[in-house]
């Protein structure tokens, strides 16, 4: 209708201002995280906390702060570390779909992510199995050949 506003479409541009700021900072903590300074200072709050105990008579209270604390930490970083997982396992995922359509490998593995945990193993089997015997088929192309000059130089003896 005239006059009426639209919902503008979420684009890769725009995508949602929340999505792109969690992101983000799912992003950002996630590689702090896993730093070894980010280590140290975690062990450090632990270390001031032990101290403290005698201080504090090591009370329940004493007890309850560093148990919430390391309680609410872990489970916000749950979700943040997650979040980065999940997006880049879907990179990686888009990344090799793309390798496979375009290169020589079977177009009917894209999408396999999707199948159940028994259908991936089996498919693995048969992977193996493939790649198994594309081993064999080269060491006996390489005996081949190997044979095929050590003909040709008796003939030409």
């Amino acid at each position: 209708m005239v006059g009426e506003k639209t919902k503008p479409k979420k684009t890769a541009q725009n995508g949602g201002s929340f999505s792109r700021v969690f992101g983000d900072v799912a992003n950002k903590t996630s590689q702090t995280a896993g730093r070894a300074l980010t280590f140290v200072l975690a062990a450090g709050v632990v270390f001031v906390w032990a101290i403290t105990g005698p201080l504090f008579g090591f009370s329940d209270t004493w007890q309850l702060v560093i148990n919430t604390g390391t309680t609410i930490v872990t489970f916000l970083m749950v979700f943040l570390i997650q979040n980065s997982q999940n997006r880049d396992s879907a990179a990686i995922q888009v990344k090799l779909d793309e390798l496979i359509r375009v290169g020589a490998a079977h177009n009917s593995l894209v999408g396999i992510e999707h199948l159940t945990d028994d259908e991936l193993e089996d498919l693995r089997t048969k992977c193996e199995a493939r790649a198994e015997a594309e081993k064999v088929g080269e060491e006996t192309v390489k005996e081949t050949g190997k044979k095929a000059r050590k003909a040709a130089v008796q003939a030409a003896s």
